[in-house]
């Protein structure tokens, strides 16, 4: 059975906490964010805790500051980046030290673990959801893209998006798989899917990084 210990984490910008799923002998540590506006009881982030347990990762589900505060929009993302930053380091320090390290999250969540993964000396970043332009709506003008914050990330990559995610699928790079599955933004539908390619993601990043030690 699967330990659970809630951590409160102080933080450049107030305590977070992080919700520590513990494993047996754990072939490395994924740590996951939220998005912006939900926490990381979102079935996306529960399901892939699940996946990555039976794979044999330790993992932390990572509540930003502000979402600890009680509030729901988020602050500048310089300041969630420190915030995570932070995070990661404590816990490495403390208990993952010596385990390769996954970092990720949903929509937001995943931005912050792209935009952060080189400060963090990830091994690999696995993004749920990422949120590649604001959706169209009714804007006439051209939607920004986030693009350059999945181009930027210098080691293995894996996107899993919805196939009607309203804001948009990213293409898929040298290093970087993007898994389609049904469903839009929520990834309500379809996860399951998945699980076989997180797996299997998961267990090809650890191996690697074992050879290279």
């Amino acid at each position: 059975m699967t330990r659970v210990t809630t951590l409160v984490l102080e933080t450049a910008h107030g305590p977070a906490h992080a919700h520590v799923h513990d494993v047996p002998d754990p072939h490395g540590i994924l740590m996951l964010g939220h998005g912006a506006g939900g926490g990381v009881a979102s079935r996306d982030l529960v399901s892939t805790t699940e996946v990555a347990l039976s794979a044999g990762f330790a993992v932390a589900l990572v509540e930003q500051p502000y979402r600890v505060a009680g509030r729901r929009s988020p602050p500048p993302a310089a300041h969630l980046d420190a915030s995570w930053t932070d995070v990661v380091e404590v816990l490495r320090a403390r208990r993952f030290h010596e385990l390769p390290l996954v970092v990720g999250g949903r929509s937001s969540g995943a931005r912050v673990a792209c935009r952060t993964s080189g400060a963090t000396r990830a091994a690999g970043v696995l993004c749920l959801a990422f949120p590649l332009q604001p959706p169209q709506g009714k804007r006439t003008e051209p939607r920004p893209s986030r693009l350059s914050e999945l181009d930027a990330v210098e080691v293995d990559v894996l996107v899993v998006q919805g196939e009607r995610d309203p804001f948009g699928v990213p293409p898929a790079a040298a290093r970087r798989v993007v898994h389609v599955v049904p469903g839009d933004h929520s990834l309500r539908q379809g996860l399951a899917t998945a699980a076989p390619i997180v797996t299997e993601w998961l267990q090809r990043l650890a191996s690697k990084t074992e050879s290279a030690g």
